[in-house]
């Protein structure tokens, strides 16, 4: 059988009831306002966020069917109605959209001859530190062959050193430009081993193993290109 709470109990209970409405009521006159203006500023950020999200997605779309019509237009032979879409989208697309305009430019200017053009386009690519890495890399390695012939040997093996190394991405086409640079330089030691390393590197483009097959053996290098073998086998 429970017993009835003693009046000063009860007495107790109400007194902190009222002690704790009062302190509700204190914090409220003194952080209520200021927790509305948080809820508020935290549903306008997550609001904000999320539109910019939105904003992002269909701007990425929009380039994304514009550089296509660009791609259309010069698979049909339509240069200059290219030109000014893949200018546009280069100044001021989203990234990714940005660097593809900016390599099929310098391809049309590559497609021109005009070498001096499409190498201070691909350098402005290598030089952008917002671009990702190999891009980066590719387009180092795309100036310098569209520059080649005006460059000293050494400048070409300085500029691909990081590059022409056997695991790297673009070893085939660095490593091809460094060894015929040695080449030059009357290394033929040099260019011999670099073409061996090529050839043996199952990672390089075949076309790019043949030749430096080839160019290795030119230069007393026994350089095997195992793909061919299996290939034949």
């Amino acid at each position: 059988m429970a017993l009835t709470p003693q009046p000063n109990e009860a007495f107790l209970r109400e007194v902190d009831e009222e002690l704790r409405k009062d302190q509700a009521v204190a914090l409220w006159k003194r952080w209520g306002k200021i927790a509305i203006a948080v809820v508020l500023a935290a549903l306008a950020a997550l609001a904000g966020w999320l539109w910019w999200q939105q904003h992002r997605v269909n701007v990425a779309g929009e380039q994304g069917e514009r550089f296509n019509q660009a791609i259309d237009a010069l698979g049909a032979d339509q240069d200059a109605k290219a030109q000014p879409i893949l200018a546009d989208l280069a100044k001021s697309g989203t990234q990714g959209y940005a660097v593809m305009a900016a390599f099929t430019e310098a391809d049309l200017l590559l497609k021109k001859d005009d070498l001096k053009g499409a190498a201070a386009k691909f350098a402005g690519i290598a030089g952008d530190t917002g671009v990702a890495q190999p891009l980066r890399d590719l387009a180092l390695v795309r100036q310098t062959s569209a520059e080649y012939d005006t460059l000293q040997p050494q400048v070409v093996i300085d500029r691909l050193r990081p590059l022409a190394v056997k695991g790297q991405p673009w070893f085939g086409s660095a490593g091809e430009m460094t060894a015929v640079a040695h080449l030059r330089m009357g290394r033929r030691d040099l260019a011999g081993r670099m073409f061996g390393e090529i050839a043996a590197d199952e990672q390089v483009p075949q076309s790019i193993r043949q030749r430096a097959v080839q160019m290795a053996g030119v230069l007393g290098v026994d350089a095997v290109d195992q793909s061919g073998e299996k290939k034949a086998g």
